[in-house]
């Protein structure tokens, strides 16, 4: 790390702090020429690869931007989708990749929004996996219907019953 004030070549971290939310690492570092010292912020970059074989920057926005439209007219809070896009960015993460594809942050969206709204989830589901007739729709209220009475009867869910 260059010095920005002398711009020598090297320094020394003094403090590692990470960040409130937890995405970044905070440094004090002390140049060892001009003995003063300055704040660097380190964030582990996420790209996602598209179908096309683009990348970019992983977009908690964009993440947004398509549950918002799943939720449209729907009880569902910002704050709710705020956690909703926090868990996904959250669980991607943990995969410990730098790169991921564009059909896992799908699936990632997945499960938290069927928590939050099961008619936002299959709103989703039927654009992300392209549903094509009534029966793709049926099917899914099935799946969703054998979920729910299963965790009311305190059952475990049926294999067969595993995300979309």
């Amino acid at each position: 790390m260059h010095c920005p004030f002398c711009r020598h070549p090297d320094s020394r971290v003094v403090d590692s702090r990470a960040t409130d939310d937890g995405t970044a690492i905070r440094r004090r570092r002390q140049c060892p020429q001009c003995q003063r010292r300055f704040t660097t912020m380190e964030a582990a970059s996420l790209t996602v690869v598209k179908r096309s074989g683009t990348t970019e920057p992983f977009s908690r926005e964009k993440v947004l931007s398509g549950v918002r439209k799943a939720c449209q007219g729907r009880p569902v809070t910002e704050d709710q989708l705020a956690v909703l896009a926090q868990q996904v960015e959250e669980a991607i993460r943990t995969a410990g990749t730098a790169e991921v594809e564009a059909h896992d942050v799908g699936v990632a969206v997945l499960a938290p929004l069927r928590e939050l709204d099961e008619v936002a989830y299959l709103r989703f589901a039927s654009v992300y996996q392209a549903f094509d007739s009534l029966e793709d729709f049926q099917a899914a209220i099935t799946q969703l219907r054998a979920e729910r009475d299963a965790a009311a009867a305190g059952e475990p869910v049926p294999a067969a019953a595993a995300p979309l």
